[in-house]
């Protein structure tokens, strides 16, 4: 889907945490309010709201929404797994893009900490051999065969998670925030969770909320002559199709072909290509993740990610900087508000208030997240 007319009028985060005193819609309601002063905004100003959040509760999307205030306007909830941020932000950039709503809220939230508490010991699929594979188990797996189809090693995968450890630290919203320079050998040293991965390779269990407004490009212009305008200009979403193995790899990993088609119709529908892109920023809540999508995303060809990282192409000052906030592995991946926070970064990068990890001269970014191994979002974002 090619987005035109729209453009990113304010953004908001909550510093991904663990907030055991602090509700969901709580948290929402404070990243809402940044979003909105960004803005130089009120709610009433907001035509369409769209709530993400994955937490298995009815209404709460609204029940936040209520924290913000009482106008009436149409909320929809969005889920899509951990895509969900991202899709909520393209559903409020489609609605502005075709005349529906001027303004509009992509707004999301979560509390992994309370899942995480109640969830049962076993991971939930879809049928007897998912449920009983934990998804840090299929990621491990994933990595055990690149080691076997390309030989990696583990240090490839720890240098990944430092890089974003450290990025992190650059980070005034991100959950971890290391007071000194994250080493391959200390990622290596953490717990093992499911070999070969340790404990400082994955993300956390983290709460968080995030929220986007979206008005039309000529709003934007007219009421912030002053700030750059970060427009998103494409979105694609997708789906699993089926291809051989699927059964083993869909219902977390997903199939490879996912992120690779779905990144080829981003670009295909914005006229551009990974050569144009500043900076990206894909899912990674574990460190192998990364390392496939330099390839899935078309940063280098297949089998060539660990030379794009062995070179420091993918670390801030690199070719194609990517995490440049930490990622799900330091800024957190509370679930529902991810995406948004994504887009945060990508704005922040692109209007150039990113501080001490700003990308010099950055003019175009891509967020890519995958859904529960079974949706994959790719969005392209460009300034002026």
């Amino acid at each position: 889907m090619r987005i035109e007319g729209a453009a990113v009028a304010g953004i908001g985060m909550v510093r991904f945490d663990r907030y055991p005193d602090r509700s969901g819609a709580h948290l929402a309601r404070d990243a809402g309010l940044l979003a909105l002063r960004d803005a130089g905004i009120t709610l009433a100003e907001v035509d369409e709201a769209f709530v993400g959040y994955i937490q298995p509760a009815a209404m709460i999307g609204i029940k936040a929404m209520k924290e913000l205030g009482l106008t009436g306007l149409p909320v929809t909830h969005i889920e899509n797994a951990s895509a969900t941020g991202l899709v909520a932000f393209r559903e409020a950039a489609w609605a502005v893009a075709s005349g529906r709503a001027e303004v509009a809220m992509a707004i999301a939230f979560d509390k992994m900490t309370d899942m995480a508490r109640n969830a049962p010991s076993r991971g939930t699929g879809r049928d007897q051999l998912d449920s009983t594979i934990l998804p840090a188990a299929y990621f491990a797996l994933w990595a055990q065969r690149r080691m076997h189809d390309h030989g990696t090693r583990p240090e490839h995968f720890a240098a990944i998670a430092a890089k974003n450890w450290n990025h992190g630290a650059l980070n005034p919203l991100s959950h971890r925030r290391p007071d000194h320079t994250v080493t391959v050998e200390e990622v290596l040293a953490s717990q093992l969770v499911a070999e070969p991965l340790t404990a400082m390779m994955a993300c956390p269990a983290d709460d968080g909320a995030a929220c986007a407004i979206v008005a039309s490009t000529d709003w934007v212009r007219r009421h912030q002559p002053d700030r750059r305008v970060v427009r998103p200009v494409a979105s694609a979403l997708q789906s699993e199709a089926y291809s051989p193995g699927h059964t083993f790899l869909g219902p977390v990993v997903g199939p490879a072909t996912m992120t690779r088609t779905t990144a080829l119709q981003a670009y295909e529908e914005a006229g551009l290509g990974p050569d144009d892109m500043d900076l990206a920023l894909c899912h990674d809540a574990f460190a192998n993740e990364e390392l496939e999508y330099y390839e899935l995303l078309g940063f280098c060809g297949e089998g060539e990610g660990e030379r794009l990282l062995d070179a420091g192409d993918t670390a801030l000052g690199g070719r194609i900087p990517f995490n440049t906030d930490g990622g799900l592995i330091a800024r957190g991946h509370p679930g529902g508000p991810t995406g948004l926070a994504m887009v945060h970064e990508v704005v922040t990068q692109l209007r150039g208030e990113a501080g001490d990890r700003q990308v010099h001269g950055a003019r175009r970014g891509l967020a890519h997240l995958v859904g529960g191994g079974s949706v994959c979002t790719v969005n392209l974002f460009e300034t002026d």
